[in-house]
């Protein structure tokens, strides 16, 4: 529990950061457009149904769409505007904002008592100087209702910038529901919910001051969230030029690699930073834009997602044809395969393969209607699904997405009854899964590759510390690494697990660590 509380301080001021610089775009924006709004009938309807309208988008999917926005906009200026991290992450985050801030003001002004309108322009008051001595003492604790509440909702939202490389709390709780390690998702879970009481306890007493026009207790309150977002500052301040960021999407595997990598570029000097829980297509245009320097894909993701090829040749010419084109088409190095395949595997219970007589995916195909299959997240809209829906004409009674522990979680318990594995899990033979041949090569090589970006392609130095790595990890010891991170007993951190498969590689291949 202490080692999972440990890395809370860190992610707590980016998270705060990231919530209040959210929450003071959001002020910018919506206190003016209130005004606006109040004056002109036409402009209030229009401003109101944006914030609702953009209220009606999961969280998720607004942080995920400014990625290819910001990226294409950074395209038309020839670079300079990031895409991944900090500002996606805000942009979301100040609309989610909007609402209950603009809302609270436009209500404000549209209820004030037309007495008291009457007599501000009875005395000769200009519109500024109404707005400023009259209008907005008034609807001032009305105002503030609508900060907490945009606050708590930001503060909330913040956890999923974890999937846009934001540094967040949320890094806690994806890294925890994936590796079942649940006191990382307690410790995320209580920090996120402390910090949002705490702000919402400042922005009450802030506004039972306005309402009681007590300025005491409102600049004390407002003096204490300034001093928490100075504080914040210190260890949220951007990495020193120079620093490697790291890449790595939302499994297991993932995060054993991406240490790996880390500790190997710290031995060499390297300053390291981590961005994970990445998804496939997010994480390769980071790369390529720069945003991340190095991370493992795997082959057949790239040749069917970002390549769009259908044809399935041997694992070799995939892994060729992917650096070809990774370096025409983006400036991608392929610096070389890591030695081991993670491919998509259909697998059922043993007994359960057994007793229906299955061992291929064609032998599926008569019974599919009658059975459920659970995938992960990205498997459903992914080409691979396509394509083996394609070669086999296979349809399920349903197909439901997980997280990849829930989705092995809900084979064994019966749930479901098939599920596309991942061939170097070591589930797969602590589970006692057995694994269907796939007779028409429908579902391409997976060997996990070793990528880096543009910036990196002539840095020898980064290169020569990575290069021990490749076609050194056998798919055994990979599969004994991610089951140290998976299983459900006396589990290990994917930092232990990488310093584990490290010694492992010494053993075998003389790897100095």
């Amino acid at each position: 529990m202490t080692a999972a509380f440990a890395r809370v301080p860190e992610l707590l001021a980016q998270h705060l950061l990231l919530a209040f610089a959210a929450l003071l775009l959001g002020l910018v924006i919506a206190l003016p457009l209130a005004v606006l709004s109040a004056r002109h009938r036409t402009v209030g309807r229009i401003a109101l149904g944006f914030a609702s309208l953009v209220q009606t988008i999961p969280s998720l999917a607004l942080l995920a769409l400014f990625y290819p926005i910001l990226l294409a906009l950074s395209g038309l200026v020839r670079g300079g505007i990031p895409a991944l991290g900090f500002l996606p992450s805000l942009l979301a985050l100040s609309l989610y904002a909007l609402l209950p801030i603009l809302r609270n003001a436009v209500t404000g002004l549209a209820t004030l008592d037309p007495a008291v309108v009457e007599a501000a322009d009875g005395v000769g008051m200009t519109r500024g100087q109404k707005l400023r001595l009259v209008e907005a003492p008034l609807i001032a604790p009305m105002v503030m209702a609508g900060i907490r509440t945009a606050a708590v909702w930001t503060i909330g939202a913040a956890t999923l910038s974890t999937t846009v490389g934001q540094p967040s709390l949320g890094d806690l709780i994806f890294a925890g529901l994936q590796t079942q390690n649940w006191a990382l998702v307690l410790a995320g879970c209580l920090a996120a919910a402390g910090l949002a009481l705490g702000v919402d306890a400042l922005l009450g007493l802030a506004e039972y001051g306005i309402a009681r026009r007590r300025r005491g207790l409102v600049w004390t309150s407002l003096g204490v969230l300034l001093a928490l977002v100075l504080v914040a500052l210190a260890p949220a301040w951007p990495a020193a030029r120079g620093t490697v960021t790291i890449g790595a999407k939302g499994f297991s595997e993932q995060y054993i690699l991406a240490r790996l990598i880390g500790h190997r570029l710290e031995d060499a000097g390297y300053t390291v930073r981590y961005r994970e829980g990445l998804g496939s297509a997010v994480a390769f245009s980071a790369l390529a834009s720069g945003d991340v320097d190095v991370y493992v894909d795997y082959s057949g993701t790239i040749w069917t997602n970002q390549m769009q090829r259908k044809e399935v040749p041997d694992r070799q010419s995939i892994v060729r044809g992917v650096g070809d084109w990774a370096r025409r088409e983006h400036g991608v190095t392929l610096l070389g395969a890591l030695g081991f395949e993670n491919a998509y595997a259909f697998a059922m219970r043993g007994d359960d393969a057994r007793r229906r007589g299955i061992a291929s995916i064609t032998d599926l195909v008569p019974v599919a209607g009658q059975l459920t299959l659970a995938t992960d997240i990205e498997f459903l809209e992914r080409p691979e699904w396509a394509a083996v829906q394609r070669a086999y004409g296979l349809r399920f009674k349903s197909a439901r997405p997980y997280q990849p522990t829930f989705m092995y979680r809900a084979l064994a318990s019966g749930a479901a009854d098939v599920i596309p594995a991942f061939s170097s899990d070591g589930r797969i033979a602590a589970d006692k899964l057995t694994v269907l041949a796939d007779p028409r090569h429908a579902i391409p090589g997976y060997d996990a590759i070793l990528l880096l970006s543009p910036a990196r392609r002539g840095d020898a130095r980064f290169q020569a510390a990575l290069r021990p790595l490749l076609d050194a990890i056998p798919v055994e010891k990979m599969r004994e690494a991610n089951y140290l991170v998976d299983r459900d007993h006396d589990q290990r951190s994917p930092d232990d697990a990488a310093r584990w498969l490290e010694g492992q590689l010494d053993l075998e291949r003389g790897l100095r660590h």
